[in-house]
């Protein structure tokens, strides 16, 4: 079936036909497939500015090069939208995000043309060398293309990676997609650089224009010539850019958005390469979509909208968010303490730091896509007598583990780390799941692991971890609304290690830890009305444990039951051994501990992965029968 808006595009069912297709035609291709990816995304929301900006880019180099058997790896794969639709995955495209649909990344078990799945950044050039290596020991794969973002090519492994490419000296492409725009500016010297390269673009063409002039010269001519330009330049020798310093072949800058420029340039590149190649493209963020181009960020993620106004849907105005409620509180007791300080990896507004950064800006430190630096630079001014707050992600925290080990918890340094999307995500899927963070932090010695079951509780802990000199601190929390209940004034300092009991009963207790606590209240009521009765008790601490209220409630109890939004290792493993430590486990004690299971949850609503993963209220109640040897009752419920 063709459609009217897009004849040309109609025409593609995969990569192979842009090859037949001219120039012109491969434009009007790009034009018309601008249209389709806004189209798609104001039905499911996603990330609409990065795939904009890479509409020109993906068309170029699916008509250039040879995918699925040359190797097309995106980075961070946000932007991959347009290659979907290239790559024959056009009629799924208004399933993205969504539950048993498209995924917001690229993924590898979803198509041939995604030989990568990223979704966190700056892991492209790493994975490209890899195919590379794979080429040239005889594996069936061709060329490797990696297109990272100059967000993502701020990160350090990024930087690892171009090195030992260049060492290797194989060939291999790197298009630096450089939009000055990431999630939020793009901070520190490689923004500040590649703007520098930008505003010469008048000399770069010119330096493309003298090494081809000079190319075509006899060798000695060729010397004094591109001797007698450096003279002329500046460019002495040792001052080529810093990707020729490491090892690559740099071209660029060019205007990614130029079929024009990018289709021979790609070609050239294709045709001549013999080692590692950079090109050097610049593009606009959100181009061709005026709402994307004129907002902060460019349309990074963004809601259902209106594909003629761009106006995005709102949702009801519901309780705050829990990472406001997190920014205010914090900006709170910054205001009563001066050695507050925030450290975010280029989520100012995602972790609310944006908050604090709105009234003590020069206490806010956004240190790019750089995690490892940000955990061991927090525990810098911890040991200096500040108090850092280091907001990061769960999902993303991950990347600086080697660093909370050895630079924060071998020190005992009182590092906070306020760590949001715990817990399971939504749309995102498992690539941003916040399921480790318990595992990964409660093994690790003298460490205060807090999870909040409500939004006055986050305040409470947020209070706790301020006045928390110690040793390093931590609190978790989900992504979105919070329930609805009533904030305090000012938080109040927590007793380290003591959680509470929401209510009394016999027969069994359940012991939750975090955001899970309204599903455990739930099933309670659920488990009441067939004749149960019922303990509820908020851990608070996965780590110290309250021992005293576990051991309480394993001794006057038939059953205890642990839930908590994390993968299994974490607080319900946390209290097994001291269960068993203190010999709980011998007299007969029934014990479950419900967890995400042993597998990646795939991505749908909340709602939909918590059941997926056996977590919901139903199954609350279902394991506290089975654990009692009950049936299921079937309550009559009469007006």
């Amino acid at each position: 079936m063709t459609h009217p808006d897009t004849p040309h595009l109609d025409r593609v069912a995969g990569p192979a036909d842009l090859r037949q297709m001219d120039d012109r035609t491969l434009a009007r291709v790009a034009d018309e497939l601008r249209s389709e990816v806004i189209s798609a995304v104001s039905e499911t929301g996603g990330h609409l500015g990065s795939s904009l900006g890479v509409v020109e880019l993906s068309v170029a180099i699916h008509a250039v090069f040879n995918t699925p058997m040359d190797k097309l790896i995106w980075d961070v794969g946000h932007q991959c939208y347009p290659h979907k639709i290239l790559t024959g995955r056009r009629d799924r495209i208004r399933t993205l995000r969504q539950k048993g649909g498209l995924s917001g990344f690229t993924k590898r078990s979803e198509s041939q043309f995604d030989p990568f799945g990223a979704a966190h950044s700056s892991t492209s050039i790493s994975a490209a060398l890899g195919f590379a290596v794979g080429r040239d020991m005889g594996q069936p794969t061709g060329d490797a293309i990696a297109v990272i973002g100059d967000g993502s090519i701020s990160a350090g492994m990024a930087y690892e990676a171009l090195n030992n490419a260049g060492h290797e000296g194989r060939r291999l492409f790197v298009i630096l997609n450089d939009n000055e725009m990431s999630i939020a500016p793009p901070v520190g010297a490689m923004s500040t650089y590649l703007s520098r390269l930008y505003a010469n673009e008048p000399l770069a063409k010119m330096k493309s224009l003298a090494e081809g002039f000079e190319a075509a010269l006899p060798q000695p001519m060729r010397d004094g010539a591109k001797r007698a330009r450096q003279l002329v330049t500046g460019a002495i020798q040792g001052s080529g850019t810093l990707f020729e310093e490491l090892g690559f072949e740099y071209i660029g800058p060019i205007n990614g958005h130029d079929m024009g420029q990018l289709l021979p340039v790609l070609r050239a590149a294709r045709a001549r390469a013999t080692g590692p190649v950079l090109i050097h493209v610049c593009t606009v963020k959100g181009k061709g979509f005026a709402p994307a181009e004129n907002s902060s960020d460019r349309g990074h993620g963004v809601a259902k909208f209106d594909p003629v106004t761009g106006q995005q849907a709102k949702s009801k105005p519901n309780a705050p968010s829990y990472t406001s409620v997190f920014g205010q509180a914090l900006t709170d007791e910054a205001a009563r303490d001066p050695s507050i300080m925030a450290v975010t990896a280029a989520m100012p507004s995602g972790t609310g730091v944006n908050i604090l950064a709105d009234r003590f800006p020069a206490r806010v430190f956004d240190v790019g896509i750089a995690e490892q630096h940000g955990v061991t630079f927090a525990a810098g001014m911890a040991a200096s007598g500040l108090k850092p707050f280091c907001a990061i992600y769960s999902t993303f925290l991950q990347r600086g583990y080697d660093q909370v080990v050895h630079d924060v918890a071998l020190q005992g340094l009182p590092v906070r780390f306020a760590i949001d999307r715990a817990g399971l995500v939504g749309a995102d899927g498992a690539t941003h799941a916040g399921a480790f963070d318990l595992a990964y932090l409660c093994n690790l010695p003298g460490f205060t692991v807090m999870a909040a079951s409500d939004e006055a509780e986050l305040v409470h802990m947020v209070a706790t971890a301020a006045a928390h000199d110690s040793g390093p601190i931590a609190f978790r929390y989900p992504r979105g609304s919070g329930t609805g209940v009533a904030l305090p004034e000012r938080g109040e300092v927590l007793e380290i290690g003591k959680g509470r009991v929401l209510q009394e009963g016999s027969d069994v207790a359940i012991l939750s830890l975090g955001a899970h606590l309204d599903e455990c209240k739930a099933a309670a009521g659920m488990l009441e009305a067939e004749g149960v009765s019922v303990t509820i008790a908020d851990a608070r601490f996965a780590k110290p444990l309250d021992t005293d209220l576990i051991l309480r409630l394993a001794r006057r109890h038939k059953a205890l039951i642990t839930v908590e939004q994390g993968a299994r290792g974490g607080f319900g493993a946390m209290v097994l051994h001291e269960l068993a430590a203190q010999g709980a486990l011998d007299m007969g004690l029934c014990i479950r501990t419900m967890t995400l299971p042993d597998r990646f949850i795939e991505q749908a609503s909340p709602d939909d992965m918590y059941a997926d993963a056996g977590l919901t209220r139903l199954d609350i109640a279902d394991t506290v029968r089975q654990t009692l040897g009950l049936e299921r009752k079937v309550v009559q419920f009469r007006p």
